[in-house]
């Protein structure tokens, strides 16, 4: 995908869901629950106190209490930390980079710890468009390979590897990126 406006507009007004309705296949939110249906489109971030933790091994990469939640329609929220809650020698930049048709252009980064080495687990906005402009210089991480947690709950990622989701008990799915949700 490139930055073309023209691009981008067609891109956003071919999703078919944008928080407005949830469909009859989604799962029902049950007591303390969020459907990830209910999200909208284009998202929106919300700020986050509770706790949260990345650990590459027994190396804290980070530890914050002011996160912000990205949510986005059939999306696992995505957590963004503050740079300085960030341990700025976890980081190394990595190669490649990709455009959200909403944030713009990322940037990834290696997470190295100790003799642990993740290979393009987070991912920043440097320069991230209004109204995203919050998290610009912020990061997010894979789930997969770290051990991310929520207010002491182990996260899982969302599934299909792509989208940097976090699956905790407390949102329902289906998520994007599961099996037969590419045109969602």
């Amino acid at each position: 995908m490139n930055d073309d406006p023209d691009e981008l507009s067609r891109l956003r007004e071919s999703w078919l869901y944008r928080g407005q309705r949830r469909p009859d296949f989604a799962t029902p939110p049950g007591p303390g629950q969020e459907s990830v249906w209910d999200y909208p489109r284009p998202p929106v971030l919300q700020p986050d106190t509770r706790r949260v933790t990345i650990h590459l091994g027994d190396i804290c990469v980070a530890d914050t209490t002011g996160a912000m939640r990205l949510l986005e329609t059939a999306g696992a929220p995505c957590f963004y930390l503050p740079p300085g809650d960030v341990q700025p020698d976890c980081l190394q930049p990595a190669g490649g980079k990709s455009l959200c048709e909403w944030k713009g252009q990322a940037r990834y980064f290696d997470v190295l710890a100790g003799n642990a080495f993740v290979p393009g687990a987070a991912w920043s906005y440097p320069g991230a468009r209004e109204p995203f402009e919050a998290i610009a210089g912020w990061f997010a991480f894979y789930p997969a390979d770290l051990n991310c947690r929520v207010a002491g709950e182990r996260v899982r990622p969302q599934p299909g590897g792509f989208y940097g989701g976090w699956v905790t008990r407390d949102v329902v799915g289906p998520f994007k990126g599961e099996s037969g949700t590419l045109g969602w």
